[in-house]
């Protein structure tokens, strides 16, 4: 978000009267923009690179309600951290509970309280400055407080670089957490959230060394990197970790293959010989991870390339 122009909303209803208030009302803060339907909606959100920096959106609608429309936001990952309030007419626990487990922050409910809603708005508003300049600037992801992908590119380079200018092993974990798509299904964005929070918290919280660093690589997958550690240190490390997310006993009833939620792990082990052998760590190791899905997923498939190992799975 430019720090010269105002907040943009997108405001998603399909009664001209009810675009009509919340414009007016919010016209002089924000700039406002206008979706007539759910799925008009979601076309602006894909053809926009300017995205919102919150949503408005509308319940009942007549052909993507407001439910789906935020489901179908959330499963995007260019569109999933744009905080949506629903606002609706529709005041029951279990309609406001069905919203935000689908991921929206707030409920604001007809008929409005125009200045309830513009301090509920200005509130999420200033939420997303803040989570925008922590990613930005401290290279910190917003939901689950570690370092992002971002800081991960950052990182790496110079932590080869020294490895090769010193010697030694350099190993590098690639973790995604089992089904997840099915758990947001099932349990909706706002559960998805926190248990991306949790595993992150488990896993930063497990057995590292001085050095060793833990990042969030996107959506549902985790990156780590561990100089100077040997192939056998970091297949231990790894049978931590996965026995460590077991241990949360996150119900999983989407699961096909646990009732908990599980993760798959994929790790390579190397010593560097020159400075570009970033790719080629990322590449092994993805490809080491979706080795360990195909093989049945909750377990760990590794390979040491220094000793010209096969892949071992555990």
């Amino acid at each position: 978000m430019s720090p010269i122009q105002q907040p943009k909303i997108l405001l998603v209803d399909d009664m001209p009267t009810n675009i009509r208030v919340l414009a007016e009302a919010l016209h002089q803060e924000y700039r406002i923009h206008i979706a007539t339907s759910g799925t008009m909606a979601l076309d602006i959100l894909e053809a926009e690179t300017d995205k919102p920096d919150l949503i408005l959106l509308d319940v009942m609608m007549p052909d993507l309600d407001g439910y789906e429309t935020c489901r179908r936001i959330k499963e995007n990952a260019s569109l999933q951290n744009i905080p949506i309030i629903f606002v609706t007419a529709k005041g029951d626990v279990e309609d406001e509970q069905r919203g935000l487990d689908l991921g929206a922050v707030d409920y604001i409910a007809k008929p409005f309280h125009l200045a309830i809603a513009r301090a509920r708005i200005r509130n999420h508003i200033n939420l997303k400055r803040r989570t925008d300049l922590l990613e930005g600037l401290a290279h910190i992801d917003g939901l689950t407080g570690i370092p992002n992908r971002r800081c991960l590119e950052e990182t790496l380079d110079p932590e080869l670089r020294r490895i090769v200018r010193c010697g030694g092993p350099f190993s590098l974990m690639m973790i995604d957490i089992d089904f997840f798509k099915l758990y947001n299904d099932h349990y909706g964005h706002g559960a998805g959230d926190e248990c991306l929070r949790q595993v992150a918290q488990t896993l930063s919280q497990t057995v590292f060394r001085a050095g060793d660093s833990l990042y969030r690589y996107g959506g549902e997958e985790f990156t780590v990197l561990l100089p100077g550690t040997d192939h056998a240190g970091t297949l231990a490390l790894a049978e931590r970790f996965r026995q460590a997310i077991l241990s949360l006993n996150i119900p999983a009833a989407h699961s096909p293959i646990a009732d908990r939620v599980t993760i798959s792990i994929g790790c390579v082990t190397a010593i560097p010989e020159r400075e570009d052998g970033r790719e080629m760590l990322l590449a092994t190791a993805d490809r080491l991870l979706y080795q360990a899905k195909r093989a049945g997923r909750n377990r760990v498939c590794g390979v040491d390339l220094a000793a010209g190992d096969a892949c071992a799975t555990a």
